[in-house]
């Protein structure tokens, strides 16, 4: 049987939101495969390191575990200077035989930075402190830059309500969320 016929595991949706004095990534629970939920709890976001940084990732589980632990190692060699130890993981991560083949994208942010990496050597700031991921990631994004622009809408009030629309979209995405929150001096 070719890896073509597996069923494919499906389903995440992660949200950063830089707004005022803090930051929140958020995260769905929900794990698919194929037309089936597996869990609906599983938690994709979480604190690194001295736990000044968040982190969130999409695809397949032990690879995001595989690269929080490599961002981890390069956080400890570069301590305090995330877009740096990033950097050094997405060179690795194109360039190390094992690494490229791990499918999995990541949210990360800390005090003075908010970054999306990918396998294909992407280290991207978003322009207005907004991004997401994953198979609701753009249901989610068109609803966090809606709100975002809207005075008295905090960045909790922002992620929760974009991600319930994604959920309410995405069936790949469910209301089982976890957020994790930094804030900003």
């Amino acid at each position: 049987m070719s890896n073509d016929n597996l069923p494919v595991w499906h389903g995440t949706t992660i949200l950063s939101v830089r707004k005022d004095k803090s930051i929140i990534m958020i995260g769905d629970g929900q794990v698919t495969l194929g037309s089936t939920v597996i869990k609906g709890g599983a938690r994709k976001v979480r604190r690194l390191g001295d736990g000044s940084v968040i982190a969130g990732f999409a695809g397949a589980t032990a690879d995001a575990f595989t690269l929080f632990e490599r961002l981890e190692a390069k956080l400890e060699q570069y301590p305090k200077q995330l877009t740096r130890a990033c950097v050094e993981l997405a060179k690795d991560w194109r360039t190390d035989r094992y690494l490229r083949k791990l499918e999995a994208m990541m949210l990360v942010a800390d005090q003075d930075v908010s970054l999306t990496l990918t396998g294909q050597g992407d280290v991207l700031e978003p322009d207005d402190g907004v991004m997401a991921i994953g198979s609701g990631g753009n249901y989610a994004l068109a609803a966090a830059r809606a709100l975002y622009g809207e005075n008295n809408v905090n960045a909790e009030e922002i992620c929760q309500r974009a991600m319930t629309i994604a959920s309410d979209i995405c069936v790949y995405t469910n209301g089982n969320f976890t957020m994790e929150k930094i804030e900003l001096s």
